[in-house]
């Protein structure tokens, strides 16, 4: 028997993220690393223990090897807990038939019964692939204090891109009095941003019902929430001011290492006080040589500089050699850029090769586009590799 839980969070990090293109060709997006030392999912899980919320069911669906090992018994984020704690949650077979996720609301659907034997009094839903430090414990006080059924967090956000986004207007007191998702002609800037606390009773009712409607896309945005705004139920936004990326394209996920950086970041990691946790392994410290230039970087654990690296962000265990040179870029775990190789406005993923001599990408201007480098992807000594190019590994 578990013991009873106020609160549940359901992560979904079954996402393909296929707008990533090499860099999740063979892994899920909240896998996906950044900044160094993290992984996109260090940050929800984070903020679920920051937040007193230590049972965290996550949904995995996309290549879910990597990041299921990653998460293994949750013991780096303190969620190897007896009851609760951190459980993976993947598709399974049913009595009748094997089911994958047909969308965010089925895949809730199909794991009620983890929810129900925690028997908690509210559902927090997020989403595994975005960037942000949040207390979802202040945001549950607010929808106790509102007596609401659904309480959507939300972000303002410019308006020429309010399409992108599922869109809410609301009265003065928070309430929700209208839903778009995805409008053409937004009226408003107020954008979900995917995370949800729910009253169980409500949700579970809701999921059902969705459940029985064979036209349902089966997905919060665009069916359940839609289906509770219709039917009269409490709804509030909560809004959020604080830092929130969605890291689902190759430039999103590159600006937001690029906001670690600077005298004054706009996304700070250094703070004590709200800690990103992350599964570590075991590193010698950096080594910068006598004749290395560093300016404006982050460097993490195992690196050795032996070149120039500007405007970047370098994670563990990467090799930068004579003669190299590093700008505006992003080298993931493991990679190697050879001598005199020049790498700009790029991203290499892990293990991969840069050979001597060759030069990766150009200089950041209008219309230059990202070059990516897939995991394992070997570029060959003096090879010219132009802006924007897209090379897939092979693992």
């Amino acid at each position: 028997m578990y013991k009873k839980k106020e609160c549940v969070a359901m992560l979904l990090a079954g996402g393909q993220g296929s707008r990533l293109y090499a860099l999740t060709s063979k892994l899920a997006k909240p896998a996906v690393l950044f900044g160094g030392k993290y992984r996109i999912i260090d940050f929800p899980l984070s903020n679920c223990v920051n937040s007193g919320i230590d049972t965290v069911g996550v949904l995995t669906q996309y290549q879910p090897l990597l990041l299921n090992d990653y998460i293994g018994n949750g013991l780096p984020w303190d969620l190897d807990r007896n009851y609760g704690g951190v459980k993976i949650l993947p598709p399974y077979q049913g009595k009748d038939r094997a089911d994958w996720y047909r969308g965010t609301a089925n895949a809730i659907y199909q794991n009620i019964q983890f929810i129900k034997q925690y028997d908690p009094e509210y559902v927090l839903i997020l989403s595994g692939d975005h960037i942000y430090k949040m207390d979802y414990a202040a945001m549950l006080a607010a929808h106790k204090r509102n007596n609401a059924d659904c309480t959507i967090a939300v972000i303002d956000v410019p308006i020429e891109e309010a399409s992108r986004f599922g869109i809410m207007s609301v009265n003065d007191d928070g309430s929700v009095w209208k839903f778009s998702e995805k409008p053409k002609n937004p009226d408003s800037t107020k954008a979900s941003m995917g995370i949800y606390i729910f009253n169980t009773k409500k949700l579970l009712s809701y999921l059902e019902e969705d459940e029985k409607n064979p036209n349902s896309e089966n997905d919060f945005g665009k069916n359940i929430i839609p289906a509770m705004l219709g039917a009269g139920e409490r709804m509030f936004a909560y809004p959020f001011s604080g830092y929130w990326k969605d890291v689902g394209t190759i430039k999103s996920l590159w600006e937001a290492n690029m906001d670690m950086l600077g005298a004054d970041p706009a996304l700070v990691l250094n703070d004590d006080k709200w800690r990103i946790y992350a599964r570590h392994y075991a590193q010698a410290p950096q080594f910068i040589s006598k004749d290395a230039e560093i300016s404006n970087c982050s460097i993490t654990e195992g690196c050795e500089i032996y070149g120039k690296v500007k405007n970047s962000v370098l994670g563990v265990g990467v090799r930068v050699l004579e003669g190299a040179e590093v700008v505006d870029s992003v080298i993931m775990s493991g990679a190697t850029i050879d001598k005199n190789a020049v790498v700009k406005y790029s991203i290499v993923d892990s293990f991969a090769y840069v050979g001597e001599g060759a030069t990766l990408g150009a200089d950041r201007a209008e219309g230059v586009e990202v070059a990516v480098v897939g995991a394992g992807v070997n570029v060959a000594a003096g090879e010219n590799v132009p802006q924007g190019a897209m090379l897939y590994g092979e693992w």
